[in-house]
């Protein structure tokens, strides 16, 4: 039945008592009334919440998840786990991409993402030969995205050198290259796939990937509104070579040479300076972190109290996956700040001084706009995605609905996700994915296949 009763509900305006939801066959809310009667035969859930969007993630890195843990003979570093991860990709098949991104997805849901933006590079054959159809890799992960039941922004690559000054790309990096024309032609066969799960934008990789001018004819022929996605700024390195190369940092370099407006999502963006703290908090872009990657990789951290008192737009995304639960993403970004700053509660605002409460709606709102899909909002013509929260569980039993998102991301380590509504389809039921298993099994399978290959 597509509708569905909360005793108490996150709406824009905030917790609401007794909200019935409805929706239509695209997965769109037709009606999002409170104060509400109990219809005859519609389920009933007591805590639900909009789904999180997870706004930057490589799929196939999750099959690397706890493979790169071991210290090399020097320091460790981003450059070093970087060098694993091209040689993990160098002999990956589309079809292990898919059951890698199928799987990925299933966890995501299972914890509380119902959209995904996928920063996709890996486009060519292992020969860096290109596949018969251009855009085959792509639309294995939007299989992988259909089957699993997430929605999916998917961001094309623009992908031409292996450093500043046009540096010619490495042996291993040939299954990434692409030019201007090549990431347009992507685009361009992924729009019959486009639907209300689906969208389509484009990611230059990088400053260091891509030139200014590749960037603005990739953007010139962009349809209007569209998502544009890329990393900027995350390691010291990278500041100092686009020093080197522009003498500006990498955030001032890219304001000074695009149009950075509110479809651009600046991955990362760890190591700012004061002014370019001003310029991406005024530019209506958003912020697009990934703490438990960041910290993973030793990136440092993003500098969130003054950007968050200039007004800064902010989204988490899982990147590499080593964790696939927004609740981790959003514990860590504030637990971050508290251990660089040795203070207590720092993503706050004037309107919202429970740090769980702004963390959440303030990832729902950017994540939104990143993904450029009408989510992040249990609103009008959105889309029915909701999460029903284990109301039973003790980290949430009795605690009024303000406090309810504390709750979730400040209490331990257990999932207090019990259902997913995703598109206005139930896909996750009782913490379990509905096609969990038959996901599982491609996996290990894939797993078994990739680990040979290493041995």
């Amino acid at each position: 039945m597509s509708a569905l009763f909360c005793r108490h509900a996150l709406l824009p305006e905030g917790w609401r008592n007794d909200v019935l939801l409805r929706w239509d066959g695209a997965g769109r809310l037709t009606a999002v009334t409170p104060d509400a009667s109990v219809p005859a035969g519609v389920e009933q859930a007591q805590l639900v919440i909009p789904g999180m969007v997870n706004l930057h993630s490589h799929s196939f890195q999750r099959a690397l998840s706890g493979m790169t843990e071991v210290a090399g003979a020097g320091p460790d570093s981003f450059w070093t786990w970087r060098d694993l991860m091209y040689r993990f990709a160098r002999q990956i098949t589309p079809q292990q991409i898919e059951a890698i991104a199928a799987q990925l997805f299933a966890e995501c849901l299972r914890h509380g993402y119902t959209s995904i933006c996928e920063f996709h590079y890996v486009h060519r054959q292992p020969d860096g030969a290109l596949y018969p159809d251009m855009a085959e890799t792509a639309k294995r992960v939007i299989g992988a995205a259909k089957l699993a039941g997430i929605g999916i922004t998917m961001l094309p690559v623009l992908y031409r050198y292996a450093g500043f000054g046009d540096a010619p790309l490495k042996p291993e990096q040939a299954r990434f290259r692409t030019d201007a024309a090549d990431v347009l032609a992507i685009v361009d066969a992924l729009e019959p796939l486009r639907g209300p799960m689906v969208e389509v934008g484009v990611a230059p990789h990088s400053l260091r990937a891509a030139s200014v001018a590749q960037v603005d004819t990739v953007l010139a022929a962009l349809p209007a509104g569209r998502p544009v996605h890329i990393h900027i700024a995350e390691q010291q390195a990278e500041v100092r070579q686009c020093l080197d190369h522009g003498g500006r940092r990498p955030v001032q370099y890219l304001f000074d040479n695009l149009p950075v407006d509110a479809r651009w999502c600046l991955v990362h963006a760890t190591h700012l300076d004061e002014q370019e703290v001003g310029l991406l908090a005024r530019s209506g872009a958003v912020a697009g972190l990934c703490p438990t990657t960041e910290a993973n990789l030793g990136d440092g951290l993003f500098p969130l109290a003054p950007y968050l008192a200039q007004g800064g737009r902010l989204g988490v995304g899982s990147d590499s996956h080593v964790s696939q639960s927004p609740v981790e993403e959003l514990r860590w970004l504030e637990y971050g700040q508290r251990l660089l700053h040795q203070q207590r509660n720092i993503a706050v605002s004037p309107s919202e001084r429970r740090v769980g409460s702004h963390l959440w709606q303030a990832a729902l709102a950017g994540g939104a706009q990143a993904a450029g899909r009408p989510v992040g909002a249990l609103a009008l013509g959105h889309m029915a995605d909701a999460l029903v929260l284990d109301d039973s569980h003790p980290n949430l039993f009795g605690l009024a609905a303000p406090d309810v998102l504390n709750g979730l991301i400040f209490s331990g380590n257990d999932n207090l996700v019990k259902d997913v509504l995703a598109g206005g389809q139930w896909i996750v039921r009782g913490q379990e994915h509905v096609a969990q298993q038959a996901i599982a099994a491609r996996f290990r399978q894939t797993l078994a296949e990739l680990r040979e290959l290493r041995s």
